[in-house]
């Protein structure tokens, strides 16, 4: 799901200032050339540069699927929840919980989020990293998206975080795989956010949010600390903490599920 993590002020600090964006539209290979000389003034070697655009093409799918979205729901709150969280999702969060529970501690009291938000939320994303977490190379569909005049702004500055995350050492191209917007890993993050949000909460070096589960749910609290999330305070619809989901997602649906599937995993 497209998250609003894309304001033009995290573009422009993406881009490190960097010149004019590249012309979207036209000559896909031209556009990828200024994209590459963007990345390389903001700090991206000329070596990720190469091996990330090497031979890369549109990719008509990408778009044609974008071009479907809506980015809103048209099911009502008891719908769709019953789509999504059911007594095995609820029975595997429950068994992770436990299994997880020192881990889930130790992120609780650094950042401050109830831990049966957090595996609510990675649940609902990936199915505790065992479901479709995207099989698309993420740099192809965001240099399609960016290509395309309709945002090229956003995906302009996702594709330079995207290359960013390759440049840092947190994943080699051949594991940077996503969904159809560009969203990777565990807990679905948009590379801006990737970059913005992501922790190395198991001390590896890296920022690992396909294989690592101490850092998806360690980012994934850094994110809704963040943005105002506080433990032990209510988030139901209406509350603060509600409020400081939404830059998780604009959804209010999506949100009540969350707390919903939250409050089952705890008995509630």
């Amino acid at each position: 799901m497209l998250r609003p993590l894309l304001a033009a002020a995290v573009i422009v600090s993406l881009a490190g200032g960097s010149a004019e964006a590249a012309r979207c539209g036209g000559d896909f290979n031209s556009f990828v050339a200024s994209m590459s000389a963007e990345a390389q003034a903001a700090g991206v070697s000329a070596g990720v540069t190469s091996a990330a655009f090497g031979g890369i093409t549109q990719d008509g799918a990408v778009l044609a699927f974008d071009r479907r979205q809506r980015y809103t729901f048209n099911k009502s709150f008891e719908q769709y929840v019953s789509t999504r969280v059911g007594p095995g999702r609820i029975n595997g969060g429950r068994a992770l919980l436990q299994r997880h529970a020192a881990l889930l501690s130790r992120i609780e009291q650094q950042f401050g989020v109830n831990r049966q938000i957090l595996v609510a939320i990675w649940g609902l994303e990936s199915d505790f990293g065992k479901g479709d977490m995207g099989k698309l190379p993420v740099i192809r569909t965001l240099a399609t998206l960016a290509h395309d005049c309709r945002r090229t702004e956003l995906f302009q500055g996702e594709l330079l975080a995207a290359l960013k995350i390759v440049q840092r050492g947190d994943l080699p191209l051949r594991d940077l795989i996503g969904a159809y917007a560009g969203e990777i890993g565990q807990t679905q993050f948009l590379p801006s956010s990737y970059i913005k949000y992501g922790v190395d909460f198991d001390g590896d070096g890296h920022v690992d949010l396909r294989h690592s589960v101490a850092d998806v749910l360690a980012s994934t609290a850094n994110l809704l600390h963040s943005n105002g999330f506080k433990m032990g305070q209510p988030y139901d619809e209406g509350s603060a903490n509600f409020d400081a989901m939404r830059e998780w997602n604009r959804a209010v649906i999506y949100r009540k599920t969350i707390g919903y599937f939250a409050d089952r995993l705890v008995g509630r």
